[in-house]
């Protein structure tokens, strides 16, 4: 009798432990919500700025952002998504003090700096292109969970690169707040870009 008394007693306190638990694990998520890394996956990058210097993965921060991995021989999708982000940043009435345009190269063997410069400035004067080495642009690709690799015609200078296609929204606090994909429908992509700049 003692012994299915002390059982239940037992049984009591845990079930009381483990509603105590639930219940601060539950206060915890809401009042202190777990922080989502710089970028996408918080992996540290560097790369050389088209602006000049060094952009990093603290370099995200400060001022919302708009960022795209491609290469300047793209045929389509490249130049498609640079006009359309200047064009949709154009309508919003912004800035590129409220919002900047990062175009990351994934193509380092071709893709210098000033090619890289010429390309971006092309669409828009204000448009950041980063370039780097092979190793530093992988690093940058890991960063954002980007894929790229050569196509067709590789073993030449006229090949082709597949590669991720999406924008990435980037806060001003320099954390990710969600892509933009390649064709979206024009006016969603602009809600998600207000949204973006207007906290």
């Amino acid at each position: 009798m003692t012994s299915n008394k002390t059982l239940r007693n037992f049984r009591t306190v845990l079930w009381v432990l483990v509603a105590v638990a639930a219940i601060g694990a539950t206060a915890l998520f809401v009042f202190r919500p777990p922080q989502r890394p710089l970028g996408v996956t918080g992996q540290e990058f560097a790369l050389a700025s088209t602006k000049g210097g060094e952009f990093t993965q603290a370099s995200l921060a400060g001022t919302p952002s708009l960022v795209f991995f491609g290469y300047t021989h793209c045929p389509e999708v490249c130049p498609t998504t640079l006009a359309e982000t200047t064009a949709w940043r154009n309508q919003l009435g912004l800035s590129e003090e409220d919002l900047r345009i990062i175009f990351v190269t994934v193509d380092p063997e071709r893709d210098t700096a000033e090619m890289v410069k010429t390309y971006v400035e092309g669409f828009d004067p204000s448009v950041i292109g980063l370039v780097g080495t092979p190793d530093e642009t992988a690093k940058a690709k890991a960063a954002f969970g980007v894929f790229s690799e050569k196509a067709s015609d590789v073993d030449t200078d006229y090949y082709t690169v597949d590669h991720t296609a999406l924008t990435f929204l980037i806060g001003d606090d320099g954390r990710f707040e969600g892509t933009i994909a390649y064709e979206e429908a024009s006016d969603t992509a602009l809600a998600k870009i207000e949204r973006l700049v207007r906290g």
